[in-house]
């Protein structure tokens, strides 16, 4: 019979010994490559996984199969040498062990943090800033906000999709919310986002301010000087009348102004700086109510007013002496019209000093009346953080007879 030449020199037998290993080796080869392409496959599709968890299983099922293959020497040793008996030959993959060894998963980013410090806001508007270590990572951000009842239907709230405005696709690190209502609190989450998953920010609470306004000369007494910012009155002392009496209380001797506005909704806080004046009333009043008796001598205006000495809210023609620091220059104004409450604050001490509850059926504009001196006043402010809003106060009234209005004693 023909010799088989072996074009290496070996003998037939032992040539064809040889090709049928080499052909071992080379299925077994292909077999590895086959594990391969089906990691890589797996590997490409868990980076469009958007579960946490799943994807950090997948990774690790993967990272172990790539070890596993890696560790057997039968496969991964030296490149082939001609020169060594066929028992010795072998393929080398240590390029593609650095590969998948190299491979860099993609993960969720960390969570960004909103910087309350640079948040900004106005009555209807509030611009929420955030940082993120994971910046270039990030494809896009997400906001979400809700307004904020009490602390109380918070986790109801973080779980309730409903109740949640989303801005999605924000590609910067910050965003102004329009058409907020004035002088609320908001709870605001940022979400960070990239083709791993994403992940969200700690809420934070933040509030708008309260609707500015103004003095409407329009409905100011003509004895009253208004400033030209529309924010001070001023009562020319020559007018004055020389004794103090208590018919100052009645129709003829007020001098007042309003607010250019009439609130039908939402939570306004305003201050009035009173300077050196000791004779006032500042409060709310509807619209129907006579000018002459902005003063809480009627059913449709609240007052807290100074009387020389003697401090005292007022409403209906009934009123209460209140316990006030005689120093007192400056007072806070809350009024909360969706839950029927107008409360008055000693803003410099953090004090408390009277509501009234009221059931509003009508819009209500702010009013100032002095008797002497002048008043400033401050709006659009955010509510102080010591008002603990929309958690009640105990008031400081005391059920004492006013020596000007009688009638029956009672906290409104």
């Amino acid at each position: 019979p023909t010799r088989l030449l072996c074009p290496w020199g070996f003998s037939g037998k032992e040539c064809w010994s040889g090709l049928l290993k080499l052909a071992q080796q080379v299925a077994n080869c292909r077999q590895c490559l086959e594990r391969s392409t089906v990691l890589i496959n797996q590997a490409e599709h868990i980076l469009k996984e958007n579960d946490q968890a799943r994807f950090l299983q997948s990774a690790k099922n993967i990272a172990e199969r790539v070890a596993m293959a890696t560790a057997s020497s039968q496969v991964l040793i030296p490149d082939i040498n001609f020169n060594d008996a066929f028992e010795n030959f072998a393929l080398d993959f240590s390029r593609e062990k650095k590969l998948l060894e190299g491979l860099d998963y993609l993960t969720a980013p960390n969570p960004p943090s909103i910087r309350e410090e640079l948040c900004t806001a106005s009555h209807d508007t509030i611009t929420v800033h955030w940082i993120s270590d994971d910046e270039f990572s990030i494809s896009s951000y997400e906001l979400q906000y809700t307004i904020f009842t009490g602390q109380a239907n918070f986790i109801s709230l973080y779980n309730s999709v409903d109740s949640w405005m989303i801005v999605p696709n924000i590609k910067q690190n910050h965003y102004t919310v329009h058409g907020l209502q004035s002088g609320t609190r908001y709870i605001f989450i940022v979400k960070a986002i990239n083709q791993a998953g994403s992940r969200n920010s700690e809420p934070t609470r933040l509030k708008t301010n309260s609707q500015p306004f103004k003095l409407d000369p329009k409905m100011t007494h003509k004895k009253l000087k208004i400033s030209n910012d529309g924010l001070q009155m001023e009562k020319e002392e020559s007018s004055l009348k020389k004794s103090h009496t208590p018919e100052r209380f009645s129709g003829t001797g007020c001098y007042g102004a309003a607010g250019n506005i009439f609130i039908d909704s939402g939570c306004h806080y305003w201050e009035v700086v009173m300077g050196s004046s000791t004779w006032y009333a500042v409060g709310i009043a509807y619209k129907s109510a006579p000018k002459n008796e902005w003063i809480g001598k009627n059913a449709s205006s609240w007052v807290f007013s100074r009387c020389n000495s003697n401090f005292v809210v007022r409403h209906n023609n009934k009123e209460m002496l209140v316990d006030v620091p005689p120093q007192l220059k400056r007072l806070g104004v809350l009024l909360d019209y969706d839950n029927n409450m107008l409360s008055f604050y000693d803003p410099a001490n953090s004090l408390h000093l009277h509501t009234f509850d009221v059931t509003f059926i009508l819009p209500v504009c702010p009013t100032f009346t002095i008797w002497n001196k002048s008043l400033m006043i401050l709006s659009g402010l955010p509510a102080p953080d010591f008002i603990d809003y929309p958690e009640r106060q105990e008031c400081n009234c005391r059920p004492q007879e006013s020596p000007y209005v009688s009638g029956m004693k009672a906290c409104h």
